[in-house]
């Protein structure tokens, strides 16, 4: 039959290289920002990410960056995980600890946490995850503890442009070079200038 659509039909078929493909509409914001930011047209953006090593995240990870962008949408910069799972310290009470970066124009408000916590919990291999929302570190600001922790043991897993990358890069070449220096009480790390 010339039209069959029946899975056997087109399968037979040659792909086309066109299919439409339904996201949530956070997602799609936070896709068409990202193309707008790297001046290319949504369709190309999302080809070369696809087409990208690296880009296949676990059903986990693509649950927690879904879940970012439904609530921040195109003010979503970047996500990162951190903590004691990353780190490998974990154990059966820690939580899985994720740094959701908004654009300077969201505010970060306890709006953001209300809308992640309204929503079914996420888990990560067995741990809840916790967001941390958050704007990117200024350039050239002295980081807090927070994003001493971030850059030394962060996963990048998403990030629109390189902003989250570059950052990050700073805050490790600032520690490199003994501007801040890691310190301890009670067990727990912070971060202050040298000298």
């Amino acid at each position: 039959m010339l039209h069959d659509t029946t899975v056997d039909s087109r399968e037979s078929r040659a792909p086309s290289g066109r299919f439409v493909l339904r996201i949530d509409p956070g997602l799609h914001g936070t896709l068409r920002e990202a193309a707008r930011s790297s001046a290319t047209s949504l369709n190309e953006y999302c080809a070369r990410k696809l087409a990208a090593p690296g880009v296949w995240l676990d059903e986990e990870a693509t649950a927690i960056v879904e879940r970012a962008a439904s609530i921040l949408g195109e003010a979503l910069v970047g996500v990162v995980a951190f903590g004691s799972w990353v780190r490998g310290e974990h154990d059966s009470t820690s939580d899985f600890d994720v740094l959701l970066i908004a654009a300077d124009n969201l505010s970060v408000s306890r709006r953001l946490y209300r809308r992640w916590d309204d929503a079914p919990g996420l888990s990560w291999q067995g741990l809840d995850v916790e967001p941390h929302f958050v704007h990117l570190l200024p350039e050239g600001e002295v980081p807090s503890g927070l994003w001493g922790e971030v850059a030394t043991d962060g996963v990048i897993l998403f990030q629109r442009g390189f902003e989250v990358s570059t950052r990050l890069a700073e805050v490790r070449r600032r520690i490199a070079d003994g501007d801040i220096v890691r310190r301890f009480a009670e067990g727990q790390p912070y971060w202050v200038r040298a000298g």
